[in-house]
């Protein structure tokens, strides 16, 4: 049997607006899961907020340091998207505090260094990298208001350790 989800989640959609110079909030809310399953994925205020936080503190920087397009793959997850996609219930996303993202020409793990060396942030985790592929994965870069932990991950099929790969 098929899971249930409720339809709506909380916020008024305005999916046009920006929520920095170069990202929109269709850009940060938008999701094939939630289409397939009639979830509609939209923050309230406070998820609102912290998104503008992180497009403006993560990805208007990167976008300024590569001068590139970059490919927001997941950033806001209302609770029953997040839900529907085995998401942690203690996902940031959900705060709209994180984000999925490359950029394109980059590395993933040439891109984790430069943030970790160059921005603040909470959370950031180099996902799925492969030693033969230097272009295989994703970046995932939580950033809040107030104290964040610089916390720096590496997830892998094998678990989560602290750091980044040297290869």
């Amino acid at each position: 049997m098929a899971q249930a989800y409720p339809l709506r989640c909380q916020g008024a959609y305005t999916g046009g607006m920006l929520l920095s110079p170069h990202f929109s909030l269709r850009e940060l809310t938008q999701s094939q899961t939630a289409a397939r399953l009639g979830i509609i994925n939209q923050p309230g205020p406070k998820e609102l907020e912290a998104l503008k936080l992180v497009c403006t503190q993560i990805l208007e920087p990167v976008r300024a340091q590569f001068h590139v397009p970059i490919f927001p793959s997941s950033g806001y997850r209302c609770p029953a998207l997040n839900a529907a996609i085995g998401g942690s219930a203690k996902s940031q996303h959900c705060q709209g505090a994180a984000v999925d993202f490359e950029v394109a020409g980059l590395s993933p793990r040439s891109l984790v260094l430069w943030i970790q060396s160059n921005l603040t942030y909470d959370q950031l985790i180099l996902e799925f990298p492969l030693p033969k592929d230097v272009n295989a994965g994703w970046v995932h870069v939580s950033r809040v208001k107030g104290a964040n932990r610089r916390q720096s991950l590496t997830k892998t099929r094998s678990g989560i350790s602290s750091g980044f790969p040297a290869f």
